[in-house]
């Protein structure tokens, strides 16, 4: 088996001015080679910490056509840290195998200018064409950037009252009263009493939804995922937001350097403010319990990622020998499957003995 070849051509010149500024986020022109075909594409780097890796991940929007394979862009994510590369991709689709919104990826082989820049994972932008390819009605997306996105009317990085209260976030698709309805979304989550929350949150959110998203976070143990490394959606025929999940990577037992994170380190009820009020209402409280357990009987168990993981580490590790980057590392490859399957044994059962709390 085999998986799919990218070619990157960029002019001498633009890959010069590429890497000359790795903080520079506006676009090199290049051209992208895919099979038969070959598009104008715009290309940068992508990320914040991880642009300082030797191996770069790159953002790429399609010039000419606008539209190619279907979507306007892709990310293609080195996944550096990740000594398994497969993280990112075995979370996404855990998320939809639970239920959950959730981008569509694929591992490529990527070449620059002629030269094997090693495995990439392809990443699908959730933008409006992520909402066509699924059949959803329009609506107004925004990406949740740094940790202000935390539900919360303060800022945990000014330490105050925030100035805006759709501070944290990038509005990828909609108009700027769609930003006006996040911050009023934002606003009545914290200021509806206990007694009114239960009935003023079912009219703004997608409450199955969202706690489905949260029992995939704190299964994958994303530490990050509670304040950033996601989207929202809110759909204009309900009304209602919808979250998303984005970026990750560090999962399934490893945090963003790609060290140890204990099986214990994320708690059950996870974090932030929004996340907090919900799990403060009995009925959502056991709602959740019952997702979560279900969710540790059937998807977050060995049995169940054991073909899934090995599929993937299989399909890759041909192509993982002959990466540039990490062939030297090739024997902490093949210890990841089951350095995984024990995370998920002992995540497991610790969220098990939680259950408790919630049910």
């Amino acid at each position: 088996m085999s998986i799919p070849q990218y070619y990157l051509y960029i002019h001498p010149m633009d890959l010069k001015e590429l890497k000359s500024d790795i903080w520079i986020d506006e676009p090199v022109p290049a051209s992208l080679k895919y099979g038969k075909k070959k598009v104008e594409i715009d290309l940068a780097y992508r990320g914040s910490h991880i642009r300082k890796f030797k191996k770069k991940s790159y953002h790429i929007t399609f010039y000419k056509p606008k539209v190619f394979t279907g979507v306007h862009e892709i990310h293609l994510n080195a996944e550096y840290k990740d000594p398994s590369l497969i993280r990112n991709k075995l979370s996404l689709d855990f998320f939809a195998d639970i239920g959950t919104l959730s981008p569509a990826s694929q591992h490529v082989q990527l070449f620059i200018n002629g030269h094997n820049e090693g495995v990439y994972l392809l990443l699908e932008s959730v933008d409006e064409y992520f909402l066509k390819k699924r059949n959803l009605p329009n609506g107004s997306i925004f990406y949740a950037v740094d940790d202000d996105a935390n539900f919360s009317l303060i800022s945990p990085i000014e330490k105050t009252t925030k100035n805006q209260l759709d501070s944290g976030y990038e509005r990828k698709v909609g108009q700027q009263n769609d930003s006006q309805k996040l911050a009023n979304f934002v606003y009545k989550l914290n200021t509806a009493t206990k007694a009114e929350f239960e009935h003023v949150i079912q009219k703004l959110l997608d409450i199955d939804k969202y706690l489905r998203w949260l029992a995939g976070v704190v299964c994958t143990q994303n530490y990050d995922g509670f304040v950033h490394n996601y989207a929202l959606y809110q759909n204009n025929e309900t009304g209602l937001f919808e979250i998303i999940p984005w970026d990750y990577d560090a999962t399934w037992g490893r945090d963003i350097h790609g060290d140890v994170m204990e099986f214990d380190y994320v708690r059950a009820q996870g974090f932030n403010t929004l996340t907090a009020r919900l799990l403060g209402v009995s009925s959502f409280r056991r709602q959740y319990g019952n997702i979560l357990k279900a969710i540790l009987e059937e998807q977050f168990t060995v049995d169940t990622m054991t073909a899934k993981v090995e599929k993937m580490h299989n399909l890759l590790r041909p192509f993982v020998a002959q990466d540039p980057y990490i062939q030297k590392n090739i024997e902490a490859f093949d210890q990841e499957p089951e350095f995984i399957y024990q995370f998920i044994r002992d995540r497991n059962l610790y969220l098990r003995e939680k259950l408790v709390d919630f049910l």
